[in-house]
């Protein structure tokens, strides 16, 4: 179960900052997301000619970040997410559409080239907390398989 202070913190935000890797040559960029917490995905559109969508078709392992810009060190709030992005898929793209409409609806005059990242890992640091208290969520059916490397 993922503590409720992760997927709050998400539900107040709609920008993450996306990583991706490919032939060793990093990339980060910004999307608009929206969140389903009942199937733990992220649903972002990025069209497939964006360097960020080749390299995820090559790799999709990603990191990404939702973060809450201050300066007040006690209001520090971050997210750090690791999981794979994948377009979505036939069978869960009318969802995903209706979650990322659900957030966008604007969104519906243009053609939505829609994906999903699925986390395995998530930490969130929330200075409001204490400084620097971390919470963390991990699903260990799939960072097991990973392996150590990544943690």
């Amino acid at each position: 179960m993922i503590d409720r202070r992760i997927t709050d913190f998400i539900a107040r935000h709609h920008v993450l900052t996306l990583s991706t890797v490919a032939d060793g040559m990093p990339h980060c960029c910004n999307l608009f997301y929206a969140y389903d917490p009942q199937r733990n995905l992220f649903a972002v559109t990025s069209s497939d000619e964006t360097l960020h969508a080749r390299q995820a078709r090559q790799n999709p392992r990603i990191a990404a970040s939702v973060v809450l810009e201050t300066r007040v060190v006690g209001k520090v709030q971050g997210l750090q997410i690791r999981g794979t992005m994948m377009p979505a898929e036939a069978e869960t793209l009318p969802s995903v559409r209706k979650v990322y409409l659900g957030r966008f609806p604007y969104a519906a005059a243009v053609k939505l080239e829609l994906w999903t990242i699925r986390p395995d890992f998530m930490k969130l640091t929330d200075n409001r907390l204490g400084f620097g208290k971390k919470i963390v969520w991990e699903d260990r059916t799939k960072t097991e398989r990973i392996g150590q490397s990544e943690r």
